[in-house]
Order: C-alpha cells, then structure tokens, then sequence
C-alpha cells in the first residue's frame, strides 16, 4: 500500500451528468482511508492558479443528484506547456498532494499522463464523457443519461412530426463517435440513422426516403451524429427538400441539452464504483492508469492506452438498426 496523505480531485474538459457522484466517491473514499481530500477547482487551471481546497464528508452532500460539475470545468492552455505542468506541479507538491484522481475524457487523461510522466505525480482517471467513446471501459460516467435525455427528446418530436406529415432531422454529439446516434436511434424508433463510423452516402439516403414513402410511411425521423460526413443537418435537409418537394422538412439541434440534467441511476452507480475504484488505485500503488467497468467488473487500463484507441461501435447493433428501420 501507497503512503497516502492528501489527494487531489478535478474535473477537466467537458461536464457530463455523473461527474458530481464521481467526486463525492473519491472525497468520501479517501475519508473512509484516512487521506485528506482536495477540491481543484476549474480542472488543471485550478491546479496552476492554487485555486485548492480541503474537503470533508459534508462538503459532498447533496450533491449526487446534480448534473454538471460542482468543482467546474475548464480548458487550460497553459496546462498544455510544458512550464505550466511545471506550475501546476509546484502547487500540487506544495499542498502536499501525493496523488491526483482526473475526471474527464482524453484531453484530461492527457494531461494526466504528462505531469506523472514529466514530474512523478501519480494520477488515475476516472472515465467521464457522454460520448462514451473512450477505450477501456463499457460505459463512460454521463452517457446513459444523455441518451435518456435524447431519447424523451425524439419521443416529443415524433409527436409533431405525425401529427404534420413531416421528416425531421435531429442532431445529436458525437463528433468523432456514433454511440449516441445508433443506441438512440434505435430506441426511438428513427427510419434513419447517420454515425461517422459507417458513412452513408447522400444518394443512399435519398433512397431509403424514397423507400420510405413507397412503403406508406408519411412522417419519419432520421438521427444525425454531429460527426456524421454527409455535410451537416442543415445541407441535407436542402438536399431533401429539393429532392422531395412535398416533404416538410425540419432540423433540430439538441446541443448541449444532452449535457445537462439529473444523472440516472446507472450513471450515479457507476460514478459511485468509479471514485472509489481511483482512490483505491492510489493506495495501491497503481497510477497512470484509468478505472472502468468491463463486464461489470472494475478494470485498469494504462492512460496512454485509454488516449491511443478508441471503443468500437458494436456491429451487431448495427445489423439491428438496419433491420428494425424496414
């Protein structure tokens, strides 16, 4: 076991509904081992500016149902040299930080792997993105409540679109991964589902609409990843309206509304695994790593690994999608 005697946490890069039962974990979990927990606040930025401070069990409460990030978020530039990695470290070894849990995605996890590798800051990441796209885990913290979000979203909008003969486009995050496109997609009952890992063409959408029609359909929802490379939701509806001139086309843009909200219950257990999972890792000497879940089992995955690859879209839901969209 690690001597341990203080640990900082912080949240960096993008928010995502869980983060909030993920920090109350690791502070509650480093009390129950007898280490003293510090608050970061604002993400790296916090560490370089010495924005810290000391937490206790009630500095969590009521927190775990809250979305977002209590601690904040931001994105650091500075952090991003080599000198403020030297400043941030400085701070860190000036509080008498023996160990820091990073809740976050990639560009965390990065900076995570680079001030344990420049200066010998043992740090553990604990997974948290909606996108649910990074390597080493099944799920990430905040990804089953966007596509709950997203889901009640569609729902709505196929209300308006039967009730008016129309063909909506919606937008969903996921720049470079489609998870949230295809689960989503599926679970809303959408004719349609565009994901950047399986790129269709215009012309191949054109006739699935076309089929669509034929086969006495008069509304239809088609879910776009925002990563998607058919040109944008706005270019295809364009294209759709010139190519169907009786259909009433529509885009929606869900943005950030997949962010927020009230994590669900698979998302504050899986944070609640997580945060203890990091503090653990620490004590037992095991750093440069991220925790996860593989098959319901907490795993470790070596950050540079968790960075390099990426979680595969299942192809198997794939043949679902394509088949549930006849």
């Amino acid at each position: 076991m690690a001597e341990l005697k203080k640990v900082g946490v912080l949240t960096s890069g993008g928010d995502a509904p869980g983060m909030n039962a993920a920090i109350r974990a690791a502070v509650r979990s480093c009390i129950f081992y007898g280490i003293e927990p510090v608050a970061i606040r604002e993400g790296y930025k916090g560490l370089i500016d010495n924005d810290l401070e000391v937490m206790n069990a009630r500095s969590v409460a009521n927190i775990i149902n809250q979305g977002g990030t209590f601690l904040k978020s931001a994105r650091c530039a500075e952090f991003r040299t080599p000198e403020g990695r030297a400043k941030a470290f400085a701070n860190a070894k000036a509080a008498g930080l023996d160990g820091l849990v990073v809740i976050g995605g990639d560009g965390s996890f990065t900076g995570a792997m680079l001030i344990e590798k420049e200066h010998g800051l043992p740090c553990v990441g604990v997974p948290g993105t909606i996108d649910n796209d990074i390597f080493g885990t099944d799920f990430t913290i905040g990804y089953d409540t966007a596509l709950n979000t997203v889901v009640e979203a569609i729902d709505k909008i196929r209300d308006t679109a039967t009730s008016h003969n129309r063909l909506f486009l919606v937008e969903v995050m996921g720049r470079d991964a489609g998870f949230i496109a295809l689960n989503t997609g599926i679970a809303a009952g959408a004719e349609q589902i565009l994901i950047p890992e399986e790129q269709k063409s215009v012309n191949e959408l054109m006739d699935d609409i076309a089929n669509s029609g034929r086969a006495g359909k008069t509304s239809s929802i088609v879910v776009v990843s925002e990563g998607d490379k058919s040109g944008g939701v706005f270019e295809l509806a364009s294209k759709i309206e010139d190519s169907f001139p009786d259909y009433d086309v529509k885009v929606t843009v869900l943005g950030h509304t997949q962010r927020g909200g009230k994590p669900s219950c698979s998302d504050r257990v899986l944070a609640s695994r997580l945060g203890v999972a990091a503090v653990e890792a620490l004590r037992e000497g095991d750093s440069g790593v991220m925790v996860g879940v593989r098959n319901q089992q907490v795993v470790q995955t070596p950050l540079e690994e968790a960075i390099s690859k990426h979680n595969a879209i299942d192809k198997a839901l794939l043949k679902v999608a394509e088949i549930v969209t006849v």
